[in-house]
């Protein structure tokens, strides 16, 4: 069996969780945009032991399809990876057995106030890009800038409230304008700025803990491999 034939293999056979992202998990879905599919796989503990490991993560076999390893999943998610975060909080569930069913209930272990780094971090690659867009073709590519907003509003939120919510509600129709050009790249990077400024501000009181919960997640890892080395 081919590597790629291997990872669909498991991605067929050991996801635990898989959702929707993208547009359609932020409210901002049109009648054009793509099904964004992300999911999380456990290995069977039994690959582990010879001396080729399984990938931790692959690609496909769907379009537009991603999953990670689950002991992979949880590193990123222990660094506050955006990615990551947002995956757990999708409203748009596809797939879950028991194993994803308590990885949900951790949701809150992963979240922590290196958030605000790590979403800063982020953010900043990707206004250096839409920058560049800029001085190379006078304007930018308009729906990332639109993502970038709906990212820094999210960590705000998240920061003052110490819940991490995808869906943009009412925003929709000005972040779609956005995305359409209907907005000023001067005015659109003044939004960044102010909402940059406003998740620094609520850094201090947020209601996260400083660090996530390493033990918490440690323990369900280590659970889930015997379980599935008995098996």
């Amino acid at each position: 069996m081919s590597e790629a034939a291997a990872g669909h293999s498991l991605v067929a056979e050991h996801t635990v969780y898989a959702c929707v992202m993208g547009s359609r998990a932020f409210g901002l879905a049109t009648e054009t945009s793509d099904t964004d599919r992300r999911g999380v796989y456990l290995a069977p503990t039994p690959l582990f032991w010879g001396f080729d490991k399984p990938p931790t993560h692959v690609e496909g076999p769907r379009e537009e399809e991603f999953s990670w390893e689950l002991e992979r999943f949880c590193q990123l998610g222990l660094r506050a990876n955006p990615t990551i975060l947002e995956c757990l909080h999708s409203p748009l569930v596809e797939r879950i057995d028991p194993v994803g069913r308590e990885l949900l209930t951790l949701r809150q272990a992963f979240l922590s106030r290196q958030a605000h780094r790590t979403f800063a971090g982020y953010a900043t690659g990707q206004l250096k890009q839409l920058r560049a867009e800029v001085r190379q073709h006078g304007a930018p590519r308009w729906k990332q800038a639109m993502h970038l907003l709906r990212l820094l509003a999210s960590s705000r939120d998240l920061l003052r409230t110490g819940v991490l919510t995808l869906d943009v509600g009412p925003e929709r129709e000005a972040l779609l304008a956005v995305r359409r050009g209907e907005v000023a790249w001067a005015t659109v990077e003044r939004r960044m700025a102010r909402l940059s400024e406003e998740a620094e501000a609520a850094v201090s009181g947020s209601p996260l803990p400083a660090e996530p919960d390493h033990g918490r997640v440690a323990e369900f890892l280590f659970r889930a491999r015997r379980a599935s080395a008995l098996a």
